[in-house]
């Protein structure tokens, strides 16, 4: 058997529009890292289609395995583990991944590990910082998730809160919808914001009592298409960059306000991002000039590592592998898997 830092571990990610396959050595030396996006296909409907993303996984999966493997070096028979994203997400998508996950390791008999999506995010900030170590403070920002999450080892999480009802991303993509820019929307927002005042309009923040670490952005959703059809009715000159900068600025305020609350409450000084909304260069501005502020380390990881992909998952499995936190071939795809604390 090869030594853990040699083992080959192969990452699948399939939970929502993006077929992922990874090659990972250890637990940090990326060798491949293959993603397969479905944007175009779903920009024509403003979002994801569960079903044709389902197709389309099943289209690509293997070829993207193929693919990862090939820019690796490497052939299967070196593979001695595979890590496959098993929830949250789509139904119909996460099925696609696990099935094929299963596959190659009842064929090749190697152990299989089934992935959590919100752990895998976290994780892909090992794979940027090398030097990065438990205990930290993880905030996870993405289309289907907004939590904060105490990050006490490799495999001890304990979740401090989470969205009661949008997560910040699907937020950033129906506010975009309503004002008429393509899908994805976080990008878009993030871009016209930066030609708009911040402060032209005063956008309600929810939660912000001090203690609680849960986020709700269903009410500042509501309260921009409230201010949008107000001023069509008065038949008003809408500045979208105004819009697109004070809806930003309220997202961001609370996010950074409770990552602070937290890190205070727990005696943490290191704060790790992740998720799809890192990529949100006004959030990643925003809570570094904060850490700066407070004396706080601040990660997060490369824009690739931002969006969904397996290499954040092939690492999350080589860790759980380390704890023998295996899966047996009767996992199955949990749509609606929540974040679970497992000590080794």
């Amino acid at each position: 058997m090869p030594d853990s830092e040699d083992i080959l571990t192969l990452g699948v990610e399939s939970s929502c529009d993006e077929t992922a396959a990874a090659v990972l050595r250890g637990g940090r030396t990326l060798l491949s890292n293959v993603i397969s996006t479905q944007i175009p296909v779903h920009r024509k409907f403003g979002g994801v289609v569960p079903e044709i993303a389902s197709r389309r996984h099943i289209v690509n999966v293997m070829p993207v395995i193929d693919e990862a493997l090939r820019e690796a070096g490497v052939v299967l028979e070196d593979i001695r583990q595979v890590a496959v994203t098993y929830g949250p997400g789509l139904v119909g998508a996460l099925l696609v991944g696990v099935s094929a996950a299963k596959a190659l390791a009842f064929a090749r008999n190697i152990p299989l590990i089934g992935v959590n999506h919100l752990e895998g995010h976290i994780f892909a900030n090992f794979l940027s910082h090398e030097e990065l170590e438990p205990p930290f403070m993880a905030l996870v920002v993405s289309g289907g998730h907004t939590a904060l999450i105490r990050v006490q080892g490799y495999n001890h999480f304990t979740l401090m809160g989470q969205t009661r009802d949008d997560a910040a991303g699907e937020a950033f993509d129906k506010v975009a919808r309503v004002m008429g820019l393509p899908y994805p929307g976080g990008p878009e927002i993030d871009k016209l914001a930066a030609q708009g005042d911040a402060d032209a309009i005063d956008f309600p923040r929810a939660l912000r009592e001090k203690g609680n670490y849960e986020f709700s952005f269903s009410g500042l959703k509501s309260a921009v298409l409230n201010y949008l059809n107000e001023m069509k009715m008065k038949r008003a000159e809408i500045d979208k960059a105004n819009v697109a900068a004070s809806f930003q600025k309220a997202v961001i305020e609370v996010l950074v306000q409770k990552s602070l609350e937290a890190l205070s409450e727990e005696g943490m000084k290191t704060l790790v991002l992740a998720g799809g909304v890192a990529a949100n260069s006004a959030l990643e501005g925003r809570l570094r000039e904060a850490a700066e502020a407070h004396d706080i380390r601040f990660y997060y990881p490369s824009k690739i590592l931002c969006t969904d992909n397996a290499a954040m998952i092939a690492c999350r499995g080589y860790y759980q592998s380390q704890a023998g936190i295996f899966s047996d071939l009767s996992l199955n795809a949990v749509p609606g898997l929540s974040l679970t604390d497992v000590k080794a």
